[in-house]
């Protein structure tokens, strides 16, 4: 009776894994960014219209504030913050945590980019981004004036890498 009720969990987890990653098509270089309204950390509504075609967009999406590879992810944000908006780029940081853990980890890091609360993972879900070990998953795109995905970086454990290389991505395009 254990082996089947142990088979019976096992089979459902699996089944649930497998709808859970069909469900939403993962974005990649080439494809438009989807519009999408969500909750910054000082309680505005940021809409991605209002800067498709003024800035190139860093949209980095990132499990649990205060964690340690998220925490090391925001502060590499943080400390090239001054290179990316150089290079006409602005940082955003999504997760499903809420407003007041948002707005309480951009103070303790002093983090000077837009942090959006995403509670129902709806973002998540439009951009494709799939969860890594029971976790949401770490992705980071920068997407072009035009609104397209010109570059993506999945990296779940190296959290200070998707600050390094999207901003030699974007450094080596305007070289170019």
């Amino acid at each position: 009776m254990i082996k089947y009720l142990i088979a019976v969990l096992l089979a459902s987890f699996l089944f649930a894994c497998a709808a859970e990653a069909q469900s939403s098509k993962q974005l990649v270089s080439g494809d438009k960014i989807p519009t999408f309204s969500l909750t910054d950390q000082n309680g505005k509504t940021f809409n991605t219209d209002d800067y498709v075609g003024k800035k190139v967009l860093v949209i980095y999406f990132y499990p649990k504030d205060e964690s340690m590879v998220c925490t090391k992810e925001a502060c590499a944000f943080r400390d090239s913050f001054d290179k990316f908006t150089k290079a006409g780029a602005m940082v955003i940081g999504i997760n499903n945590g809420t407003v007041a853990s948002h707005k309480a980890f951009a103070d303790h890091y002093k983090l000077p980019f837009t942090v959006l609360s995403d509670p129902d993972n709806k973002v998540y879900d439009m951009f494709g981004v799939k969860k890594k070990f029971f976790m949401s998953g770490r992705e980071t795109f920068v997407v072009d004036l035009k609104g397209k995905i010109v570059y993506t970086h999945e990296a779940m454990l190296q959290g200070k890498e998707h600050a390094d290389d999207a901003l030699a991505f974007i450094n080596s395009a305007k070289a170019k």
